[in-house]
């Protein structure tokens, strides 16, 4: 085990009252939630105002339908949660074991969210400089307050930076960073090729740099990573390599299927 690793073990995130959100955002579950009640409220008036039980039937199916639902988002909210399950600051930590930086100079996060994994990388190497970046769309209600609030009660404000940015045009010079990562980013990116998304990503990392790029990285999605990264080995990167992450952090692909990331893998490597 390297010492980042044991040293990232150490760190526990969200002990100070941070806000870090959650993957299962609370539009979903709001809106599964207000399809529940609404469908329960239709059920109840087929059967007693509008006395057709045929349709009573169907929403009360769809009654439990949605209930199931609700409670398999609740599930899911629950093991991601930092003071829950613990899995999203267990796959930050698995993010960050496989990256072989040595904490010197810049690193970029490509779409920080929240900037658990920011704040993360700057608890881990204290010489550090980190540089969050985001769309920060209203889908999860992540924000660069938010972000720089998180840095500042985890003691790391003078070392990370955070501002909006689009992953399809970096607004960085080419070989601007030491050290880059991401984490489930690429795949929320409508209509962009993700391998071309990569590239760019990997465009402002300086020759020697290393990358942890993690997303459930679906074949209709992403195309053939196995040739992409055999592409990247062609341009001159090294140590490149896919690394199935549904084993290692979730335990088995069925488990991380459960939470809607049955694909993930990771590629790493340097330039």
């Amino acid at each position: 085990m390297t010492q980042n690793q044991v040293q990232s073990k150490e760190i526990r995130l969200g002990t100070h009252g941070e806000d870090y959100g959650n993957w299962m955002s609370n539009p979903v579950f709001y809106v599964a939630g207000a399809l529940l009640a609404l469908s329960a409220v239709l059920a109840v008036l087929s059967f007693t105002v509008f006395h057709i039980t045929a349709l009573g039937v169907v929403f009360v199916i769809a009654t439990v339908i949605l209930l199931a639902l609700l409670l398999w988002c609740a599930w899911i909210r629950r093991q991601y949660a930092f003071v829950g399950g613990g899995m999203m600051d267990r796959i930050h930590l698995t993010v960050l074991s496989h990256l072989d930086f040595d904490g010197k100079g810049q690193l970029l996060d490509v779409g920080c969210g929240s900037g658990p994994l920011s704040i993360r990388a700057a608890l881990t190497w204290p010489s550090a400089q980190v540089v969050g970046i985001d769309y920060w769309g209203v889908d999860f209600g992540y924000s660069q307050t938010m972000c720089e609030k998180n840095a500042a009660s985890e003691g790391v404000a003078t070392r990370c930076r955070f501002q909006h940015g689009d992953a399809n045009k970096l607004d960085f010079s080419d070989e601007s960073f030491d050290a880059v990562v991401s984490n489930y980013v690429y795949h929320n990116i409508m209509g962009s090729n993700k391998q071309a998304l990569l590239l760019e990503t990997l465009r402002v990392l300086k020759k020697g740099g290393v990358f942890a790029i993690n997303d459930t990285m679906k074949p209709r999605m992403y195309g053939d990573m196995e040739a992409f990264a055999q592409k990247l080995q062609d341009m001159g990167y090294e140590d490149v390599q896919l690394i199935d992450t549904t084993r290692e952090v979730f335990g088995s692909r069925q488990r991380a299927a459960m939470m809607m990331l049955g694909e993930s893998r990771m590629l790493v490597g340097r330039k």
